[in-house]
C-alpha cells in the first residue's frame, strides 16, 4: 500500500494544482488566523471547486467554533476537517456530524502520553505533529518517531512535523504511516510552495515505498488494511 501524501499550507490555486499533478491525496488549507499560511476563504473556495474530484480538500482549524467549522466546510466543499487545537472527543464527533466531513484530530507530540491521549478520539485519522512551546504547527521540527509505537494503529496515522525530501524516507521506514504531511518542508516561503521541493518530496516518498514489499514492515507494524498475519 503506497504512502499517501498530504500537502498542507496551500494558499493558492497554482500550488494546489501542482500538488494534485504530483499525486497528492489531500491538500490542507489553514483557516486559523494565527498562521502565516492562512488561506483566504475565497481562495479555498476556488481551489475546492476546481479540484475536489481529484483530491481531498482539508480545512485546518484551531479551537474554532462548530458554527465556524460548519460554515467553512460548506462554503469551501471540504472533505476533511483537521482539528489542531484543544478540541475534545465529543467536539470532534459533533464536527463530523455537523459537516458530513471526515475528521482528522491532530496531536502535538511531546512524549508517549501525547500519543496515548488520542486513544479516546474515534476520528477518521490521527495526525501526529511535533510539539514546540508556543507553536500550534508548522514548526519545521520533527519528533521522536519511535514514539509512534504508542499509537496502536486503531486509527490511520498521518505523520507530520518537519518532513522534507531528505528525511521522509527514514520517517516512512521507521513508522509506516497511512500518510505523510508536509508544509514548511516543501515551501519557498510560508504559504508559497517550491515546485522543486514538492517534486523531490513525492520522489522520496515513492522511493521509500518501493523498499516496502508485500506489506512487510521494517518498524514491526502492519500498514492500515494489512493484517499482521498476512505479512511474509
Amino acid at each position: 500500500m503506497a504512502t499517501k501524501v498530504k500537502i498542507c499550507g496551500i494558499t493558492n490555486i497554482d500550488d494546489a494544482r501542482r500538488a494534485v499533478d504530483f499525486g497528492a491525496w489531500a491538500i490542507g488549507m489553514i483557516f486559523w488566523e494565527g498562521s502565516p499560511r492562512r488561506c483566504e476563504l475565497d481562495a479555498a473556495e476556488e481551489i475546492a471547486a476546481e479540484l475536489r474530484r481529484a483530491v481531498e480538500p482539508v480545512g485546518v482549524f484551531v479551537n474554532a467554533t462548530l458554527d465556524e467549522i460548519a460554515y467553512t466546510a460548506d462554503r469551501c466543499s471540504l472533505a476533511i476537517v483537521q482539528l489542531h487545537g484543544d478540541e475534545g472527543p465529543a467536539f470532534c464527533r459533533e464536527a463530523g456530524r455537523r459537516t458530513g466531513c471526515k475528521v482528522m484530530k491532530a496531536a502535538r507530540v511531546k512524549d508517549a502520553g501525547s500519543i496515548r491521549a488520542l486513544h479516546s478520539y474515534e476520528t477518521d485519522y490521527h495526525l501526529l505533529d511535533a510539539h514546540k512551546e508556543g507553536h500550534v504547527g508548522g514548526t519545521g521540527e520533527t519528533f521522536q518517531w519511535e514514539l509512534v509505537k504508542e499509537h496502536g494503529r486503531h486509527v490511520p496515522v498521518v505523520l507530520s512535523g518537519g518532513l522534507t525530501a531528505d528525511n521522509v524516507g527514514s520517517a516512512i521506514a521507521a513508522t509506516e504511516p497511512f500518510a505523510v504531511d508536509t508544509a514548511s518542508g516543501t515551501e519557498a516561503s510560508p504559504g508559497v510552495k517550491d515546485p522543486a521541493r514538492l517534486e523531490a518530496f513525492f520522489r522520496a516518498v515513492a522511493q521509500a515505498d518501493s523498499q516496502l514489499k508485500d506489506g512487510q514492515s521494517r518498524s514491526g507494524y502492519a500498514r492500515p488494511g494489512v493484517e499482521l498475519g498476512d505479512r511474509a
